[in-house]
């Protein structure tokens, strides 16, 4: 196991969950877009924010392969195969705790479940495993966060 190997399978997939979402968006599977949400966390400006945002979605991206990293060195095993799972748990806690719960709280644009709608011009609130996004959208961030699992798991188990 190598943290170098962590790196790279954090690189690429992130590189293969972002493209996921993105094409999921495009194909009007789901009108979730994580990179802005995350960008506007930090600007108004649409176009600065979409830039910001997929520079951190890689930088969490990275610290999330180091995550998983770590907790195959304590469990003293990597695979494809484990990846996978804690790609699951990874994408099922993202929709849920993170995204649902926790960006909102912190989020200074978006709605949250109790803020009035001609309050102020908000981010729509994303809603239990993204559902307001529409109803592809938990399947798709699944798929996507089990593809990213997949490929950290797979690069640390090569590389070690």
């Amino acid at each position: 196991m190598s943290i170098w190997g962590a790196l790279a399978g954090g690189f690429a997939g992130t590189l293969v969950l972002t493209t996921a979402l993105r094409a999921g968006n495009e194909l009007n599977l789901t009108r979730m877009d994580l990179p802005f949400l995350l960008g506007t966390a930090f600007t108004s400006d649409r176009t600065r924010a979409k830039a910001l945002g997929y520079v951190l979605h890689f930088l969490v991206g990275l610290g999330f392969a180091l995550i998983y990293y770590a907790i195959f060195v304590a469990i003293g095993h990597s695979g494809w195969w484990l990846g996978a799972i804690f790609g699951l748990v990874h994408g099922l806690f993202s929709g849920t705790a993170l995204v649902d719960t926790l960006l909102p709280l912190i989020h200074p644009r978006m709605g949250t479940r109790s803020t009035a709608a001609p309050s102020v011009a908000l981010l729509e609130p994303p809603g239990f495993l993204m559902l307001n996004y529409g109803v592809q959208t938990p399947l798709v961030s699944l798929v996507a966060h089990i593809a990213y699992g997949t490929l950290v798991g797979g690069f640390v188990s090569l590389a070690g």
